[in-house]
């Protein structure tokens, strides 16, 4: 099932969220709807606070980069790359800042570049309630980082400079009112 993708604004974008166990009602459904909401937005990452749950799950999917001209040299490992992540500490970051241009479907319409490190270490589990210590890097870290953030109740727009806050203060009101075209379902918060 498809669900609406909250929109920028919405308070449960802002909250740190909750740990959940293995008991979580209808966990593998939930989990299945997350994956129908962001392929149905085509996206390659989708967090639970952005259907409106403040809880500490998000899964990615990059399979599609895997045909980017721009990734080519780690095509492989990107083909078969979709994960699900419960419960994620990020223990660890390290490399190069490198700076990627990022969007989100809860901020549709906005672009803007976004430094982060090019490797990360985290430990999370999975959707089988398996634990995992893992190191990420690339696109794969940057994708965690973004979902990441968003569990910790933080936007990609918050690492952005004063004045590029400043630039996109407006953008961001209208999505906030509603005022943006999608192609996908979303829950305004006025």
């Amino acid at each position: 099932m498809i669900l609406p993708i909250r929109a920028f604004g919405d308070s449960v974008l802002r909250r740190k969220a909750q740990e959940i166990n293995k008991d979580y009602p209808e966990l593998k459904t939930l989990i299945e709807n997350m994956f129908d909401t962001m392929n149905g937005a085509n996206g390659i990452g989708l967090a639970a606070p952005q259907i409106g749950l403040d809880i500490r799950l998000f899964i990615i999917d990059v399979s599609p980069l895997a045909d980017d001209e721009d990734y080519e040299d780690i095509a492989d490992e990107l083909k078969d790359f979709k994960k699900v992540f419960i419960n994620a500490q990020i223990l660890e970051e390290s490399g190069e800042e490198w700076k990627f241009n990022e969007g989100c479907l809860s901020i549709p319409e906005v672009r803007e570049d976004v430094k982060r490190k090019s490797t990360i270490k985290i430990e999370y589990y999975d959707e089988n309630f398996v634990k995992h210590t893992d190191t990420f890097k690339d696109i794969r870290a940057r994708v965690i980082q973004h979902e990441y953030d968003h569990i910790e109740g933080i936007l990609f727009t918050d690492h952005l400079s004063a004045l590029k806050k400043k630039i996109v203060k407006g953008k961001l009101q209208k999505i906030a009112n509603g005022d943006v075209s999608v192609n996908y379902k979303m829950r305004f918060p006025k």
